[in-house]
C-alpha cells in the first residue's frame, strides 16, 4: 500500500481519575518496513498507547489513521486488529485455548481458513519459532517463557502487516532469546518493540523513539551503551 501503515494525530489519554494526561497530544507515524525501538521509564505510558492503537483504550481527543483510512468505533478497529499483531506484555492475556495448537489456530480459522489449512498454518509459525512439538501441549502448564513464544506465535499465524512487541523478551532463556532474534531480523513485517532490553533492541530495532510527557519524541541517531546519559548523536537522554 502507498503511504504510512499508521498515523495518530494529536492523539490524547488521561487514565480514568487522573488529572493529567498520560498521553498529550501524540503524534506518531509507522511507516512500511519501520523497525522501531520504544523505550522510556515504566509509567510513562509505553503500553497504554499499544493499547489507544489497537483500539483496546478510547482516546479523549486526537485522531488515528491505519492503512489509509481513519479509524473509529469498534467496527473499525475490527479491522486494524485483523492487520495489527499484538502482543500483550503478559502472555496469559493472550492464551485462552487447551491446548497450543488450538491457540495458535484461532487466528487464521478467524481470517477464514478452513480447519486443516488453520492448523497446517500454526504448525508452519511454531516450527519457525523452535516450537515444533508442542503442539499438543496444554497452555497453561507451560513455562513462562514458552507462553511469551506461543503468544508470539499465535500473532505471527495472521500473517499482519504490523507488530506491536510490548516487553516480548520477558522470560525467555538465552536460546530462545537468540530465535527470536533471528525471527525478528529475518522478517520484513513493520514492528514497534516495547523493551527495557537494551541488547534485545539494537538487534531488532533500526531507530529508536521515546515517550516523553506523553508525546513521541524520535531519536533516530541514538546509539545502545550501558550507561545513563545524552548522546552527542541524540537528542533524548535514556538510562540503563
Amino acid at each position: 500500500m502507498d503511504g504510512p501503515l499508521m498515523t495518530l494525530s494529536g492523539l490524547t489519554y488521561t487514565y480514568p481519575g487522573g488529572r493529567d494526561p498520560v498521553i498529550d497530544g501524540l503524534d506518531f507515524t509507522i511507516s512500511e518496513g519501520a523497525s522501531l525501538g520504544l523505550i522510556a521509564p515504566n509509567g510513562s505510558g509505553k503500553t497504554t498507547l499499544f493499547h489507544l492503537m489497537m483500539g483496546l483504550l478510547k482516546p479523549q481527543a486526537g485522531v488515528l489513521t491505519a492503512f489509509g483510512r481513519e479509524v473509529t468505533g469498534e467496527k473499525g478497529f475490527r479491522e486494524v486488529r485483523r492487520r495489527v499483531g499484538f502482543l500483550f506484555q503478559d502472555a496469559d492475556d493472550q492464551l485462552f485455548s487447551p491446548t497450543v495448537i488450538e491457540d495458535v489456530a484461532f487466528g487464521p480459522r478467524n481470517l477464514g481458513m478452513g480447519p486443516e489449512e488453520a492448523r497446517s498454518k500454526a504448525r508452519a509459525v511454531l516450527l519457525e519459532l523452535g516450537l515444533a512439538g508442542y503442539e499438543d501441549r496444554i497452555t497453561f502448564r507451560l513455562s513462562g517463557g514458552e507462553k511469551r513464544m506461543v503468544a508470539l506465535a499465535t500473532v505471527l499465524a495472521m500473517d499482519p502487516d504490523l507488530l506491536l512487541l510490548d516487553e516480548p523478551t520477558t522470560g525467555l532463556d538465552h536460546e530462545t532469546f537468540k530465535r527470536l532474534v533471528a525471527v525478528l531480523q529475518a522478517s520484513k513485517v513493520a514492528r514497534v518493540v516495547i523493551s527495557h532490553d537494551f541488547d534485545f533492541l539494537e538487534k531488532v530495532a533500526d531507530s529508536m523513539c521515546s515517550l516523553v510527557r506523553g508525546k513521541i519524541v524520535m531519536d533516530e541517531g541514538l546509539h545502545l551503551h550501558r550507561h545513563a546519559h545524552v548522546h552527542r548523536h541524540g537528542d533524548n537522554p535514556h538510562y540503563h
